[in-house]
């Protein structure tokens, strides 16, 4: 700045094969990212190379020169900077005329200036300390002044190092985990049977996201995956580490606005998709022709969100299942759907549903299983104008919801019209439950909003309505749904439709007038 004094810097760097290993400056500024004045050289270095003379390393200049110019070089060196190095200088000369010094007993002698062997490990230079105190006071800000923000930073450069393939990300994520464990706040929260902060848990979720993309790394040696390991069950195996749920207490919180409810779930997202313009670029490296690294990221999608998972067991984890698979198919909706990815589509939607335990979507899962709804209504609105067929046997495979089949038997008319009351007496419990029911109606309404004027299908989507809803306010909606769809003003009504309403509307009646007879006595002798 004019305004500011000028300075002169005493800066330092060294380099081995085209990385930064160190750097010294002498304006004693300490933060994790180099400070100005290396940048600047480090600049300098790159746009003037010949500007900056090269040397070989001292110890090669040494042994070029004989005895009187090594006494001579000695000399002026310590002239030159007799306050700082004439202590030493005399401590090294006393141990090397001792026969009997360390200093002796190794062969030949270090060189700073010689750079590592072509075996050694080579990385950026990292301040680990400076880590590690940047890390210990953003915590103990607690979320204020921008701490977030600034651990944020840091998970974004941890990500932006391993995309460079740069051994740092590791030891920079060990550092950052190792404070976030030490952090004085988890005991605290174990103690009372209290919950983490919904920003700790955010920052909690990205840590544990880094290292899984450490160790599914398929560059890193298995050694250093052993490592990781080892060291991630030495942290799991501490008291204060946190539970996924992150929930310790007794008590439960609201869950009625916990998750976005009905229609408005992804406005028994969409509002804010951007256009933007996905381009198929080729991955040479693949052996199937035509691949590309745009239908490689939406296969590896479409696999992920059909296999098979068991419902974790805790409030925030389960929230979470539901947020993450809403936040990536949110993603999928921003790419326009093109000849190849529909093929991509095609193919996933016939293994998933032809897979054994693997997939969500086949034929026999487990009773604890998380639904398929929302996956299956993007993969139904998506398949639909291609191919019909394979987008309702996707659709309809997806309307089970075993975890309640388990409580009644299908077809009881007698059990209470809604389920939820029964579900805190299971183990595990799940909270997000009503918001799994509404996705399962919107998946219902979607395909019946598609069958109108198709006899067949309506009729089979009807079937697996009555089979698979146990929500009497969900059946109540879908038959509202059904009859305004058939009686929309422009136009004729769809006599089906209304038939599949009316029915609908008839279940709700049975299902309401048993649960009274049953829970009534006085109407048993009647």
């Amino acid at each position: 700045m004019q305004s500011e004094p000028e300075t002169v810097c005493n800066v330092a760097i060294s380099f081995d094969r085209c990385k930064i290993t160190s750097v010294t400056c002498s304006c004693g500024n300490k933060d994790i990212f180099y400070c100005a004045h290396v940048v600047a050289l480090s600049l300098y270095r790159i746009r003037k190379p010949d500007q900056v003379k090269l040397h070989l390393p001292i110890s090669e200049t040494l042994f070029q020169m004989n005895r009187d110019q090594l006494q001579k070089f000695v000399q002026y060196l310590i002239t030159v900077h007799h306050t700082e190095v004439l202590p030493t200088a005399q401590k090294l000369a006393d141990e090397i005329l001792s026969q009997n010094s360390e200093i002796n007993q190794v062969h030949g002698a270090p060189d700073p200036t010689a750079g590592a062997s072509i075996d050694d490990e080579n990385c950026w230079h990292l301040d680990e300390e400076q880590v590690q105190e940047q890390v210990k006071l953003f915590l103990s800000q607690g979320g204020y002044h921008g701490s977030g923000k600034q651990l944020n930073l840091l998970f974004a450069k941890v990500r932006e190092m391993l995309k460079m393939r740069d051994s740092n990300g590791a030891r920079m994520l060990t550092l950052i985990t190792e404070q976030f464990m030490a952090d004085p706040r988890l005991s605290l929260w174990r103690q009372q049977g209290t919950a983490m902060t919904d920003k700790y848990r955010q920052l909690w979720d990205e840590l544990g996201a880094l290292w899984m993309c450490i160790v599914l790394n398929p560059h890193c040696k298995l050694e250093q995956k052993a490592s990781w390991l080892k060291q991630l069950k030495k942290w799991n195996s501490v008291d204060v580490c946190p539970w996924e749920d992150g929930n310790h207490g007794n008590e439960l919180p609201n869950l009625t606005n916990a998750l976005p409810q009905g229609a408005n779930a992804n406005q028994e997202n969409m509002g804010q998709c951007k256009s933007l313009e996905y381009q198929h670029l080729p991955a040479h490296k693949f052996l199937e022709e035509g691949e590309s690294y745009l239908t490689l990221a939406v296969e590896v999608a479409l696999i992920g969100l059909g296999q098979q998972r068991i419902m974790p067991d805790g409030l925030y984890a389960q929230e979470k299942v539901c947020r993450n698979e809403e936040q990536l198919i949110s993603k999928l909706q921003e790419i326009e759907l093109d000849d190849t990815l529909v093929k991509i589509f095609r193919k996933q939607a016939v293994f998933l549903l032809e897979a054994g335990p693997y997939s969500g979507l086949g034929e026999v899962i487990h009773r604890e299983s998380v639904p398929m709804h929302t996956f299956a209504k993007y993969l139904f609105t998506s398949l639909l104008p291609h191919d019909a067929e394979l987008a309702y046997k996707t659709a309809l495979r997806a309307m089970r919801l075993l975890v309640l089949e388990s409580t009644a038997p299908s077809g009881d008319m007698s059990r209470p019209h809604h389920i939820a009351s029964v579900v805190p007496n299971r183990y595990p419990r799940w909270f997000t439950l009503s918001h799994i029911e509404s996705q399962q109606c919107e998946l219902a309404s979607t395909m019946l909003t598609a069958a109108k004027g198709d006899v067949r299908r309506l009729e089979t989507v009807l079937e697996s309505i009555q089979k698979n809803i146990h929500s009497s306010s969900h059946i109540f909606k879908l038959a509202q749904d059904a009859f305004k769809i058939a009686t929309l003003m422009d136009s004729l009504p769809d006599i089906t439709l209304l038939k599949v309403s009316l029915e609908l509307g008839l279940q709700i009646v049975l299902t309401v007038a048993l649960s009274l007879f049953s829970s009534n006595p006085a109407l048993h002798v009647l």
